[in-house]
């Protein structure tokens, strides 16, 4: 975590964490009739930016274009570094995009790809029925706390200054779910939060190799979270 993030976590929110990051998941699916009803009918989608967002929005898109404009020219170098290579530079390339391609097929085999494993009745299904209603912000930053899984968004959406509104979401206490990273040898930005159940959501984190992917790093990861089984 940054110094800015894990200040206002301890002043804001008033806990120790180990450990945190944002976390966005995938567009949940439209789960049965029933199920949903029995839910309470809640949102399954993040609110839309408000009017003031929109506007600030605005004001950014040029920077918006400058910031493509840049990635545009860094993907140009990138492209241009590969023909000019040499031998063994060429072959070290080779070797960083094959490594993508497989963390790639990785994540589509591990089903990291999808929001959850699919069954509403399981334990990450009933929890992600309820994720919107808990705040209609689009993103959580999720924090480790010993050995509880935190999730801490402003309880609506907001395009500025979502730090300093964050209030605890969700807690799932220790043993109800761990935390998990399947591609440890890949520079990633997935992430599983598994129930006891077996049933496992899937996060996606701001940035790759995240503080949260670095912490599971460090520490040993039990309930057999270094399985690659889906």
């Amino acid at each position: 975590m940054s110094r800015n993030t894990d200040h206002t976590i301890q002043n804001r929110l008033g806990i120790t964490s180990d450990a945190g990051a944002w976390c966005t998941i995938g567009k949940i699916p439209e789960p049965p009739s029933d199920v949903r009803q029995t839910a309470g009918a809640k949102s399954l989608r993040p609110a839309f930016i408000r009017p003031l967002g929109l506007l600030g929005l605005t004001f950014a898109s040029p920077f918006i274009l400058i910031l493509a404009l840049l990635t545009l020219i860094a993907a140009g170098e990138e492209t241009l570094k590969k023909w000019l290579a040499t031998g063994e530079e060429r072959e070290r390339l080779q070797t960083a995009d094959l490594d993508i391609k497989r963390r790639d097929e990785a994540i589509v085999e591990l089903g990291l790809d999808k929001t959850f494993d699919g069954d509403w009745n399981g334990a990450a299904g009933q929890f992600l029925l309820r994720w919107y209603t808990r705040s209609s912000h689009h993103k959580r930053f999720v924090m480790l706390s010993g050995e509880r899984i935190l999730l801490a968004a402003p309880p609506k959406r907001v395009s500025v200054r979502a730090e300093s509104r964050m209030c605890i979401v969700a807690e799932i206490p220790a043993g109800e779910a761990i935390l998990e990273d399947l591609l440890p040898a890949y520079e990633n930005n997935k992430l599983r939060i598994r129930f006891k159940d077996g049933s496992w959501i899937a996060l996606t984190t701001k940035e790759m190799r995240s503080d949260l992917h670095k912490h599971l790093m460090r520490r040993p990861q039990t309930g057999g979270s270094k399985s690659t089984q889906a």
